[in-house]
């Protein structure tokens, strides 16, 4: 019996096509940390809306800046991380094609790790650049301002959710 290239069983999307949406959120939030690397300073803040700015921040940890302050060791670790779990990934789109949502979901993840993984290795912290700033966040965030982001971050929380939809999705298959 022959055997579907990988990627193609169960009349799935092709690996190639998961693989793409991963680039596209790479590229997408490379050239949008380059368009803010090139037009801001650091520290720089410019408001758009009464509830959003762009900034450019440098993150050297991980969400909400857990260990930016540790002593470099963590710019490697986070390296290792987003690369170990991108191979992750590529396994679970191989095992798993014809799961579209779950796949989806992981694709951005994929991407979004790799997007902050080129930075720290391109600049050594990720560079951050939208801020949002909303009273009710007040108790929270100081000032009411949720710590700023990116596209990665966004595709990654994207993509978590997306993961939590289908596995709600499933559960409810399956009943």
């Amino acid at each position: 019996m022959a055997r579907a290239p990988i990627g193609q069983r169960s009349g799935g999307p092709g690996l190639a096509l998961w693989l793409g949406l991963a680039g596209i959120v790479v590229l997408a939030d490379q050239v949008t940390k380059t368009l803010v690397v090139g037009w801001f300073q650091l520290g720089d803040t410019r408001p758009v809306t009464s509830f959003f700015s762009l900034v450019r921040a440098h993150n050297r940890g991980a969400a909400f800046s857990f260990l930016h302050d540790a002593a470099g060791w963590q710019r490697w670790a986070f390296v290792v991380l987003g690369l170990a779990a991108s191979g992750f990934i590529v396994w679970m789109l191989r095992s798993h094609p014809g799961q579209k949502l779950f796949c989806f979901a992981v694709s951005l993840i994929m991407g979004g790790a790799l997007g902050n993984v080129v930075d720290r290795l391109l600049h050594g912290y990720v560079v951050d650049f939208l801020l949002f700033r909303f009273s009710f966040l007040d108790p929270l965030f100081q000032g009411g301002y949720f710590p700023a982001f990116n596209l990665a971050d966004s595709a990654i929380t994207l993509g978590a959710i997306c993961l939590v939809l289908d596995e709600l999705l499933r559960v409810r298959r399956a009943r």
